[in-house]
């Protein structure tokens, strides 16, 4: 009996010697960017201070129409100066696209961060159980993906009508698909690694391994992948502005404003290029930086950005 049971000590000796060298998650890295990236942050925060203030810094109201007339250049009259000139209802360019910055970025980083919660969910799902949840998962995305998004936009607004809800319930399913197949592809990938069949091997339930181990490593990926999706997100409601089924009137909206102003380009009106590059800046400043955090990274997380 003895001897048993020096046996079964020995094996648990052995056991915990095996688990002294199984290997950690990797350590977290501090993230620096070139000096293209810093330019780029800055300008991402400007704008979004835009969004908080822009309302309160504006010297008009969106919907005022205190212009001597439409498509005028900067000047000042007895309501006060505008900088930006008129639009082509004499309403202060400068104020609609203080004003805009909150509908288009907000309306967008809302639809980026619930398509986020629903695609990393789903996505981490099909990863970590694999089997039928992962196919039948997979298969609708697939289905979704398969769409054009601006068709599935104008479908779902023509059935559904244009309200900012809809437009944020549309521009997250649409784009939780991309989110489900990089988070999918990030879980698998994880799933994998020796530290997380360290902690299998510890007895450590689903869920610990989900929270410790998968989410604190794709953490990295996902943030940088938020920042391209938002663009997308960014760049889909903009459109379905400039085709007049966005934000409505006579709340502003940039991808509206350049709809709405192009007509002025024939008289030298500068009022649908300020919105179009409000749009640019925004949208090429957050690419500089996922560009940058992929550049920092070997491009590894690039090739999973579809």
């Amino acid at each position: 009996m003895n001897e048993d049971n020096k046996t079964k000590e020995q094996e648990v000796i052995a056991k915990l010697d095996a688990f002294a060298e199984l290997p950690d998650a990797p350590p977290k890295r501090r993230l620096k960017l070139s000096w293209t990236g810093k330019i780029a942050v800055g300008i991402v925060v400007f704008w979004m201070v835009i969004v908080v203030i822009g309302p309160y810094i504006a010297p008009f109201h969106e919907m005022d129409m205190d212009g001597d007339d439409s498509f005028l250049d900067a000047h000042s009259n007895e309501y006060g100066t505008f900088y930006l000139g008129t639009d082509y209802l004499g309403r202060d360019t400068f104020s609609r696209v203080a004003f805009g910055a909150r509908n288009t970025i907000g309306i967008s980083i809302i639809a980026t961060l619930l398509a986020y919660c629903i695609g990393i969910t789903l996505g981490i799902a099909a990863a970590v159980k694999g089997g039928w949840t992962d196919m039948i998962i997979s298969r609708i995305n697939d289905s979704i993906l398969a769409l054009p998004s601006i068709m599935m936009g104008l479908i779902a607004i023509a059935a559904l009508g244009s309200s900012i809800p809809i437009l944020i319930s549309i521009a997250a399913i649409i784009y939780a698909t991309s989110v489900f197949r990089i988070a999918r592809a990030l879980g698998q990938d994880i799933m994998v690694q020796d530290f997380v069949e360290a902690a299998q091997a510890r007895g450590e339930g689903l869920w610990w391994i989900i929270k410790s181990e998968v989410l604190p490593n794709a953490a990295m990926p996902l943030a940088t992948d938020f920042g391209l999706r938002l663009v997308f997100v960014v760049l889909f409601i903009s459109s379905l502005s400039f085709l007049g089924l966005g934000v409505q009137p006579p709340a502003s909206d940039w991808g509206s404003m350049v709809r709405e102003n192009l007509q002025g380009l024939v008289y030298g009106s500068y009022a649908a290029i300020w919105p179009a590059l409000a749009i640019a800046t925004f949208t090429i400043a957050v690419n500089l930086i996922v560009d940058d955090i992929s550049a920092k990274s070997g491009g590894s997380l690039a090739k999973k950005m579809v």
